[in-house]
């Protein structure tokens, strides 16, 4: 199975919107395997959004993730990568299907409540930067032999 890095955002913290998104992430029949509440630290932020450095709006991200709490996951599941993406939505929220987290809830691109990592590289990178591997719980859920063939 493939694993990925999510997170909820400090605006989606805020908005009190943390149970309803992890629901959506869940009903897919995806699973977390790692979750953790904290205020990232600016080395953190920086790291995360590292291949933005030299964009004129990384500092902007860094000062936006670093304002309040936010909540980090591990999520494990077949195609998982691709499938928080389509969950997620465009970054763009006035893009964004309905259905999809930004187009439900999301109305501004620096405001859009969630991250999930692009690519398998970046999801290892991410994981790595966000948890410790004694951090993911490696465990099966009941439903998993209705998932998958």
């Amino acid at each position: 199975m493939e694993m990925t890095f999510f997170m909820i955002k400090p605006d989606g913290v805020q908005r009190g919107l943390v149970g309803r998104i992890i629901r959506r992430v869940e009903d897919k029949g995806l699973k977390i395997v790692a979750m953790k509440m904290r205020r990232l630290d600016q080395a953190t932020a920086e790291e995360h959004y590292a291949e933005h450095r030299e964009k004129p709006f990384f500092k902007d991200l860094v000062d936006f993730i670093i304002s309040g709490p936010s909540v980090s996951m591990v999520v494990e599941g077949k195609d998982v990568i691709s499938e928080i993406r389509r969950i997620n939505g465009a970054t763009n929220p006035t893009e964004a299907l309905p259905g999809t987290i930004r187009g439900d809830f999301g109305l501004d691109t620096g405001r859009n409540m969630v991250h999930g990592s692009d690519s398998p590289a970046s999801a290892e990178r991410e994981i790595a930067l966000h948890f410790d591997a004694v951090e993911r719980i490696d465990y099966s859920r009941i439903d998993e032999a209705w998932l998958y063939e």
